[in-house]
């Protein structure tokens, strides 16, 4: 399943150096973005191009924890504009999370919850603010028939409650 989420938003006061600032700081990811980000660093890169892995956590009907490995771009168009993409290049379910027999699931054991993210971020200052956009595009496996009942909800509704949640944990972070 394909879901493709758009959302934007306004930080009055903010600038796009703020954002840029705020974006490139992953370690503080569990600080800005908890909980669904448990554990957030930089593994490689430099200047505008960045590898990130990341722990994160998802609870609704079930709680799902994943390992994701990131490529992220950063790019400045001028002073006032700002962007980045973020692509998964690793995403892992892991079983029995926190506990001694913790274990990464391997692509035909996992659920499918979320295989692909694709995130792509720009912000421009204006009218005393920043505007800021975020576009999701994510790739889950299909729910089977005999599961839906208990796993669509999930499946359907994590996309969107994510990319809201990432939005005003964004616009939080940057009024500080």
């Amino acid at each position: 399943m394909l879901h493709h989420w758009r959302g934007t938003a306004f930080a009055p006061g903010a600038t796009a150096a703020d954002f840029e600032r705020l974006m490139r700081d992953i370690d503080s990811y569990p600080r800005h973005f908890s909980p669904q980000v448990i554990e957030a660093r930089v593994v490689g890169g430099a200047g505008d191009h960045l590898q990130a892995r990341m722990r994160v956590r998802q609870r609704h009907v079930i709680t799902v924890v994943l390992d994701t490995d990131y490529d992220i771009a950063f790019a400045r168009l001028d002073a006032q504009h700002r962007f980045s993409v973020s692509r998964s290049s690793r995403i892992a379910e892991i079983e029995n999370a926190g506990t001694s027999s913790e274990r990464a699931m391997n692509a035909t054991e996992d659920h499918g919850f979320l295989w692909r993210l694709n995130t792509y971020w720009s912000c421009e200052e204006r009218d005393g603010g920043l505007s800021i956009q975020i576009e999701s595009v994510s790739l889950t496996r299909s729910i089977p028939r005999g599961m839906a009942w208990a796993v669509g909800p999930f499946v359907e509704s994590v996309p969107r409650e994510s990319l809201e949640f990432t939005l005003r944990s964004v616009l939080n972070a940057l009024r500080k």
